[in-house]
């Protein structure tokens, strides 16, 4: 299964392509960007649902979703900020003296809602693998 994860929020979206045990592409889309950007990349990487975020900027996000051809989920979003930034620290090793600093001090220098929307499609793959479901 595939699926297109989106961490929503009021301007600005994190969006995945995910498949069980890889990315296929992420990055961080303006709010207006959101529709053209999901239609596009529904289609380039085969995705058979999307899942949202629940959390801040959902509705705007779903709004913008609408016309999808292929089911809009919503899934629980507790947490993945935390593990968005850790996992963004690890694709992205802090540089000179800030590898000194413990990661739970640093705050990433550039947006990384995508890291978010990567935590959300992983769960989600993760869970419909548990749960036996076809394609997970």
């Amino acid at each position: 299964m595939r699926v297109l994860a989106v961490d929503p929020g009021r301007q600005k979206c994190g969006i995945a392509a995910c498949a069980p045990g890889e990315i296929l592409a992420h990055r961080v889309v303006p709010l207006a960007d959101l529709a053209s950007v999901a239609q596009q990349w529904t289609t380039a990487f085969r995705v058979e649902r999307v899942v949202i975020g629940a959390g801040t900027g959902a509705r705007g996000a779903r709004e913008a979703l609408a016309g999808l051809t292929v089911p809009v989920l919503a899934v629980n979003e507790a947490g993945t900020t935390l593990a968005a930034r850790a996992r963004y620290f690890v694709d992205h090793p802090p540089r000179g003296w800030r590898r000194l600093l413990p990661r739970s001090l640093l705050t990433p220098p550039e947006p990384y809602d995508d890291y978010a929307a990567i935590m959300l499609g992983e769960a989600y793959l993760a869970s419909e693998a548990r749960h036996g479901h076809p394609g997970g």
